[in-house]
C-alpha cells in the first residue's frame, strides 16, 4: 500500500552553509503513529516544515497522497497543503472567540469567498466543527471562550480544528512539551486513536521517550539531520536511543 507521506532523500542547506536535513527519508502510511526523537537541533522541526513547505529542500522529494509537493507554489501548493495539518507545541487558538468557532477555522481554507474572509463558513462546517469537537470529548464546552481553557483542553481544540481541515496526514511538533503529564498523556492516546481508529497518517515530534516507548507504532531517530534509525517500537531498545541523545550532545 503506498504511504499517504513520503519523504525520499530530502535535504535542507541554509544559506549560511549550515546542513540541517541530509538524505531523510520517511514514509507514513495510513493507520500509523510515527513519532520523531532526537536532540535540540537535529532537524525535527525543520523536516516538518519542509514537508509542509514553509522550507523549500535543496532536494528531495515530499509525496503527498501520490504527488511530489517539494517544489509546487501558489495555488498547486495551497491545494496540497490541504491534505496535511500541523498542531504546533502551543494551540494558538483566537482565545476571546469560542471554542467551536476556533475549531470551524480549520475549514477556511476550502472555502474561498467574501463572507470567509470576514470569518464567516457555512452553516454545514459549523456542524462538522461540532462533530469533530466531540470525536476530542470537548462538546460541552463549545460556547465557551478559548482563552478560559487549560492548555490540555486548548490542545485538543487544537486537535480538532485540524480535523476540521479534512486532511489525511496529521503533523505534530511537540504537541505535548507544555502540558502536565495526564494531559499529555490524554493528547497522545488522542493521536494514536486517529491514526488506529480514524485512518490517518500522524508523524509526531517529541522529547519525552517515555511517550514514544508507549504510544507510538514505529519511532524515527534523527541525528545531526540524518536518520539514526527507523523501526517498530516493539523491537526498539532503550540504549539505541540513548546513543542517539548521547551523539547529539556530544
Amino acid at each position: 500500500m503506498q504511504p499517504l507521506l513520503e519523504v525520499r532523500g530530502l535535504a535542507l542547506r541554509y544559506p549560511s552553509g549550515t546542513q540541517a536535513l541530509i538524505d531523510v527519508s520517511i514514509a507514513v502510511p495510513a493507520g500509523e503513529l510515527l513519532v520523531v526523537l532526537g536532540g535540540n537541533g537535529c532537524g525535527k522541526t525543520t523536516l516538518l516544515r519542509c514537508i509542509t513547505r514553509t522550507l523549500t529542500p535543496t532536494a528531495g522529494e515530499v509525496w503527498l497522497n501520490g504527488g511530489d509537493i517539494a517544489h509546487l507554489t501558489g495555488e498547486r501548493l495551497r491545494q496540497a497543503r490541504l491534505d496535511v495539518a500541523l498542531i504546533w507545541q502551543h494551540a494558538a487558538l483566537v482565545r476571546r472567540r469560542s471554542v467551536l468557532a476556533n475549531v470551524a477555522c480549520g475549514a477556511l481554507g476550502r472555502h474561498q469567498t467574501l463572507l470567509t474572509a470576514l470569518g464567516l463558513l457555512p452553516s454545514i462546517e459549523m456542524q462538522a466543527a461540532a462533530d469533530y469537537l466531540h470525536q476530542v470529548g470537548l462538546s460541552h464546552l463549545a460556547k465557551q471562550r478559548a482563552g478560559t481553557l487549560s492548555g490540555g483542553q486548548a490542545q485538543r481544540v487544537a486537535i480538532a480544528r485540524a480535523l476540521a481541515q479534512r486532511p489525511s496526514v496529521v503533523l505534530a511538533d511537540e504537541p505535548v512539551a507544555s502540558l502536565d503529564p495526564e494531559a499529555a498523556q490524554e493528547i497522545m492516546r488522542l493521536l494514536r486513536r486517529l491514526a488506529h481508529q480514524e485512518g490517518l497518517g500522524v508523524l509526531c515530534v517529541l522529547h519525552q521517550v517515555d511517550l514514544a516507548f508507549a504510544y507510538a507504532d514505529r519511532v524515527v531517530g534523527l541525528r545531526s539531520g540524518r536518520v539514526a534509525f527507523d523501526q517498530p517500537t516493539s523491537g526498539l531498545s532503550q540504549d539505541a536511543v540513548r546513543q542517539l541523545y548521547l551523539a547529539e550532545a556530544a
